[in-house]
């Protein structure tokens, strides 16, 4: 859940996972920053963006108990882009094929 928009997010356990680690790092320095992701071919082919700061409220919700082993190279790749002034973008996992999250309002 992003802030008080109401807006939903939905990512898989193991994408949020990593993103949790990413997005937390970056929150915990106070530092701002856009994180972009490809949409679901449901809403088109294109692409969302969102503001994130430590003042705008953030609710994670996993699918499972279970805690998932992290991936380094990932959790890199992922910090780098988070880094850059475009912002983070949802890159997918080396190995695996990209699973779009949904949205709704």
């Amino acid at each position: 859940m992003y802030g008080d928009s109401g807006l939903e997010i939905e990512f898989e356990d193991r994408v949020l996972a990593h993103l949790q680690l990413v997005i937390g790092a970056k929150l915990r320095r106070h530092e701002g920053f856009f994180f972009s992701w490809r949409d679901d071919p449901a809403l088109g082919d294109g692409r969302s963006s969102i503001w994130l700061e430590s003042s705008i409220p953030l609710f994670m919700r996993f699918s499972s108990p279970e805690r998932h082993q992290i991936n380094r190279e990932w959790l890199e790749q992922l910090t780098l882009s988070a880094n850059h002034t475009q912002g983070l973008f949802l890159s997918t996992e080396p190995g695996e094929q990209a699973v779009p999250p949904k949205s709704r309002i």
